[in-house]
């Protein structure tokens, strides 16, 4: 009988094409608890191989599978060129399915409940939006009285707009130095938790500039600037010197400042 194997969660990686499948790595860390006089299982990382049109069936994206809980199943394969498999275990897939996110059905069933009040009160933010667009499908023949009024409501949606970018940004945390770091670090994490994309591991920072790096942590005891990574995901997106650096000289954790995602 061949190994199976099932994998849950979401890409760490960006998504690579190729003539008839598509590839993105997964990990998943091992129990916490392990048995007694065993080590602890770390995190392992997973290259899945998938079929295109398999993947297409899924209506998931570039962007999406970044974000989507997704299930795999499938068959560990180790002949894999380590060019296209960057991840420790390949995984054939045989079936690919998103998982549904508890927190968009709470919501979904709490607007449920409230859509008949807003009918009977209001009409929400939404149904203003849409509401010019149905009137100049289902009316063609408008008068021009009712086109200025559509002109009216299109300008006062825009500030409405303008607000909502406007308190998005107060609301994003203001940069905090953390003691003994370079300056604007938020946050310290291993490099456990860090996601390297591809294009960063594909590069050769220039040695000299690496040097200048290595020198100053070995003067200074710290990074000269965090690395920057996105808030959610943990991907990588700027510093990859830093992090070859500070992995070189042993550190436990580097400083971080995160990116957020629009």
């Amino acid at each position: 009988m061949p190994h199976k194997i099932t994998l849950t969660g979401s890409a760490t990686g960006p998504l690579r094409e190729y003539d008839r499948y598509v590839a993105f790595d997964m990990r998943e860390k091992g129990s916490p608890s392990a048995p007694k006089g065993l080590k602890k299982s770390t995190f392992i990382s997973y290259t899945v191989f998938v079929a295109k049109k398999a993947f297409n069936k899924t209506g998931l994206t570039k962007k999406s599978i970044l974000h989507e809980k997704i299930l795999i199943q499938g068959e560990p394969m180790l002949d894999i060129p380590i060019d296209e498999c960057p991840g420790e275990v390949g995984v054939i897939c045989f079936q690919i399915t998103v998982l549904p996110n508890k927190n968009d059905k709470e919501k979904n069933e709490s607007d449920a409940k409230k859509e008949p009040k807003k009918e009977d009160s209001a009409p929400s933010q939404e149904q203003k939006n849409t509401e010019p667009t149905k009137q100049g499908e289902e009316q063609e023949p408008v008068s021009q009285p009712v086109a200025k009024e559509d002109k009216e409501e299109a300008k006062t949606v825009q500030p409405e707009a303008q607000q909502t970018a406007a308190e998005e940004k107060k609301a994003e945390p203001q940069l905090k130095t953390l003691p003994n770091q370079p300056k604007g670090t938020q946050d310290l994490l291993s490099f456990d938790e860090i996601v390297v994309p591809e294009e960063f591991l594909k590069t050769r920072p220039n040695p000299e500039k690496t040097q200048k790096v290595i020198d100053f942590v070995k003067r200074t005891g710290r990074l000269d600037e965090p690395l920057t990574i996105e808030k959610d995901s943990k991907v990588l997106k700027d510093g990859y010197r830093r992090y070859i650096v500070a992995k070189t000289v042993k550190m436990d954790k580097v400083p971080v400042v995160y990116e957020y995602q629009k």
